[in-house]
């Protein structure tokens, strides 16, 4: 009896001491978050350019907007007569180049994460409602996705704009209007996977509404596919703001565009290159964080699926 009761005791303790060891799934998950270095570095960068332009008031030394033609093309800090008071220079308006670049990445992150969430309720909305009905209604919201498919989408944006006449705004709702398909055929293809499987079929028997099911049993398992694409669709949208601000169509001046920054700093690529290098490179490194923590987050969240 007693060697027994000692091999349960000792048994217990075993698997005490495994159910301890065992990763909890937040410690798994952490683990998968830093030890993914592209998130990571997406996050930081995207953190650090958000900071930026959240804390533009206080941190920019000089208005954004203040002109003064004595100190046009005023070189920056890394140039032999570059100054402190300016470190990243001035445009060919006599503005600092540091203040626009911060206040600029507020113009950015607006119209992406704005033309995101206008596009993403339009195109989930409508790819929930024809992955779960099928039938006609799929029919018909599958010529819709054709035909705006078929649509190119600068060429609409600069009809459009060039009617209507650019600003802030108009860009924000144009893009908006024009970038939903992405959203629109993954959220229908993973409504499809979900919609026989044994839960729904539950949840219909059990009384639920339609409502509830989209909104309680739908959404919450294609939520990270909708992440992945929100983040790539805010990314296409600053690259198409800065498009259509290069081309004169998007945010219209004095408003510190990156687009719009290099397209007045073009002039002067030759014999001031950096006028157009800065803005550049902040556009690209913005894009690229953005990819970067899409990216991260379909691997996160969706291991299995990668090779």
């Amino acid at each position: 009896m007693g060697s027994v009761g000692s091999t349960l005791n000792s048994t217990t303790t075993l698997e005490q001491v495994e159910g301890i060891l065992e990763p909890t799934p937040g410690a798994i998950l952490r683990r998968r978050i830093f030890g993914h270095r592209g998130f990571m570095l997406g996050a930081i960068v995207l953190v650090l350019i958000l900071a930026m332009a959240l804390l533009a008031p206080v941190l920019a030394p000089h208005d954004p907007y203040d002109q003064q033609l004595s100190r046009r093309l005023i070189n920056p800090i890394w140039h032999a007569d570059g100054t402190w008071t300016y470190p990243l220079g001035t445009d060919s308006m006599g503005r600092g180049y540091f203040s626009r670049l911060m206040y600029g990445a507020r113009i950015s992150l607006l119209i992406g994460i704005s033309a995101m969430l206008i596009s993403g309720i339009i195109g989930s909305t409508i790819g929930i409602l024809a992955g779960y009905f099928g039938g006609k209604v799929d029919m018909v919201i599958s010529f819709l996705i054709t035909v705006r498919l078929a649509m190119p989408v600068v060429l609409v944006a600069l009809a459009v704009v060039a009617l209507i006449g650019g600003s802030l705004q108009v860009v924000i709702f144009v893009l908006g209007l024009l970038i939903w398909d992405r959203f629109a055929v993954v959220m229908r293809s993973s409504t499809q996977q979900l919609r026989s499987l044994d839960y729904i079929n539950a949840a219909k028997a059990a009384g639920c509404s339609t409502l509830r099911i989209l909104l309680t049993e739908i959404l919450p398992n294609i939520l990270n596919n909708l992440i992945v694409v929100a983040t790539l669709e805010m990314a296409r949208a600053i690259i198409l703001e800065a498009a259509l601000s290069f081309l004169g169509l998007g945010v219209q001046p004095p408003l510190p565009s990156w687009g719009l920054m290099i397209s007045e700093g073009r002039e002067y690529m030759l014999f001031s290159p950096w006028i157009i290098t800065i803005p550049g490179v902040a556009l690209f490194m913005l894009v690229l964080s953005i990819n970067l923590l899409g990216d991260g987050i379909r691997d996160i969240t969706a291991p299995e699926s990668r090779g």
